[in-house]
């Protein structure tokens, strides 16, 4: 109870500091940026080549570009906001599901989906809410029936980080750092995290996830929480006719509360093989799921090969209505497949409903609850190291 009772107060704070700091900005320093013919309703200035920034200590919007390539990135949750890029016949539009205001984006995490948000200390569940670390058994708050889910009440998706540095030219970036505090919704140690986002290449955005604990071992597992619809956000259409492969053969199965048992099953003959191209609805009625309407939730054992930079591919999605295509690349060893399926009725952008099924989540991390489950590969990083995870989100038309 006086975990979950200093977080709620932590979280109040953050929203008194932010409205208090917002007047004090004044409105004659405010921008609104378009998005898609829309306003994002907050105040943020682009950043120039390299410069550091010590001045921002508030929620902004920031914009990276290249080519036909758009991204808007925010400084809350180090969350990714929009991402517009063209289709087969050249028609721009956005592939992320988000809001427009960064008021939507600060809500408690409870009361809304994580729309593309840097998720930890630690992503997905953690069973009965603890874990013991050389000894000693820590009590975490718990967001998810009995568990904690995506970092606790307050992750780092309902935080401010920090914008350390944004750059422009051929690889446009931003980089946003947190720390986290010792004791920081019951994680152990003191925690400098990085968010870096890049746009490397015509059509590529990649996302390095640094993390360096500072006196005490902890769990540590990074996530982009992106909802895609690569037809448009907005237009409509859910994923259920898209096509998806998975490189992996096996997965990590579940209970009824969707903690892993500590197995590792193949997907051989089972509606979770994706080793090959399916259309994702022809799968969704015959999973053995708990949840309503159905679909897929589960984590992944990549088994790809790896390449030199220690990138392996994990997943491919391709749309056949715009003809576009996502290949996520990744350096983590698991892959969570999600499709949405607890998405009811969600006001998003320009007031469109999100309904269940409307996009789709892939989400390279670490094995779900492996921090009690001693033969997944292990999450505890301790001082001296550092936590290093990699994603490459990679667009291209299906012609």
């Amino acid at each position: 109870m006086m975990v979950k009772g200093l977080s709620i107060f932590l979280y109040f704070c953050y929203i008194l500091v932010f409205i208090h700091l917002c007047k004090c900005q004044g409105s004659s320093q405010g921008q609104k940026w378009e998005l898609n013919g829309r306003n994002l309703e907050g105040k943020g200035k682009l950043g120039g080549h390299g410069h550091r920034y010590k001045r921002f200590n508030t929620p902004n919007f920031f914009q990276l570009r290249r080519g036909d390539l758009h991204i808007n990135v925010t400084n809350w949750g180090a969350t990714l906001v929009s991402l517009t890029l063209p289709d087969a016949k050249g028609h721009l539009a956005d592939v992320l599901l988000g809001y427009d205001s960064l008021a939507s984006y600060m809500k408690p995490s409870s009361s809304r989906p994580y729309f593309g948000a840097l998720v930890g200390r630690v992503a997905n569940r953690i069973k009965n809410a603890e874990f013991t670390v050389n000894g000693k058994t820590y009590q975490l708050p718990k967001n998810d029936g009995n568990n904690t889910i995506h970092g606790g009440l307050i992750g780092f998706d309902n935080v401010l980080w920090e914008v350390k540095e944004q750059r422009s030219g051929r690889k446009p970036s931003i980089k946003f750092t947190y720390h986290s505090f010792d004791g920081e919704q019951g994680f152990p140690g003191d925690l400098d995290v990085s968010a870096t986002y890049t746009i490397s290449g015509d059509m590529e955005l990649r996302l390095d996830m640094e993390a360096i604990p500072r006196n005490k071992a902890t769990p540590v597992s990074l996530i982009n929480h992106a909802y895609w619809n690569l037809a448009g956000e907005g237009n409509g259409r859910d994923i259920l006719s898209n096509s998806v492969t998975i490189w992996a053969s096996r997965y990590t199965p579940t209970d009824s509360h969707l903690i892993p048992t500590g197995q590792i099953l193949s997907v051989k003959g089972t509606p979770l093989d994706l080793t090959k191209e399916v259309i994702v609805g022809s799968r969704i009625n015959k999973l053995n799921s708990n949840e309503k309407p159905p679909g897929f939730d589960h984590n992944y054992v990549l088994d790809g090969p790896k390449l030199k930079n220690g990138l392996r591919l994990g997943a491919r999605m391709k749309d056949h209505w715009s003809s576009r295509m996502l290949e996520v690349w990744t350096t983590a060893p698991g892959m969570q497949f999600y499709t949405s399926n607890n998405l009811k009725d969600t006001v998003g952008k320009g007031g469109v409903i999100y309904k269940a099924h409307s996009a789709f989540c892939f989400e390279s991390q670490a094995f779900p609850n492996a921090v009690n489950q001693p033969n997944f590969p292990s999450i505890i990083v301790k001082p001296g190291q550092i936590y290093k995870h990699t994603m490459l989100f990679k667009f291209s038309v299906d012609m």
